[in-house]
């Protein structure tokens, strides 16, 4: 029986199976999800940059390489994707815990 509550004691928790033990963080020192999520903002940032600068050198003629700038936005428009699925699984999960009644 897994305690998401916190009701058995860690006493009695000891005797469960490994599988159901309550785990620990491998490392609390490692960087804060806030760290983590405002780094992948930076690099979603700078590929978008990146695709834009492509674009505008194919227009004007400084390049001429089309499938490389259908990569460079390919890249940001995968990780800008992703970037928004991550920032709607956290506003479903705020608004699952806004709904929690105490």
């Amino acid at each position: 029986m897994v305690d998401p509550l916190g009701i058995i004691s860690a006493q009695q928790a000891s005797g469960l199976a490994p599988a159901l033990r309550p785990q620990t963080p491998a490392d609390a020192n490692g960087p804060s999800f806030k760290d983590v999520l405002l780094e992948n903002l930076q690099k979603v940032n700078e590929l978008q940059q990146d695709a834009t600068h492509a674009i505008e050198d194919l227009q004007t003629g400084k390049r001429n390489d089309l499938e490389t700038v259908l990569m460079a936005t390919a890249k940001a428009d995968t990780a800008f994707r992703m970037l928004l699925t991550v920032r709607n699984k956290m506003m479903d999960a705020y608004n699952e815990i806004k709904d929690i009644r105490v």
